[in-house]
């Protein structure tokens, strides 16, 4: 069965605003990715993909992979 990556939304949001980001834009500059880019993953339009991921990791530290992301069925 193939699996992709799906974001926590909830929990990611909750975390974002935990580290201090007031905005997706503030969000997005830190994780070095588009601002749309991070809406579009939070609106479920895309899913994430390995810049976000490794952006999200680096800028809601000390938040896990399983924290903020999880493995589904495609």
């Amino acid at each position: 069965m193939a699996r992709t990556i799906k974001l926590r939304a909830r929990a990611f949001r909750k975390a974002a605003i935990l580290a201090g980001y007031a905005s997706d834009y503030g969000l997005a500059k830190a994780m070095e990715v588009n601002r749309s880019t991070v809406a579009r993953v939070l609106n479920g339009e895309l899913q994430p993909g390995p810049l976000f991921i490794g952006g999200a990791l680096t800028a809601l530290a000390p938040m896990q992979f399983d924290d903020l992301f999880e493995v589904v069925p495609f």
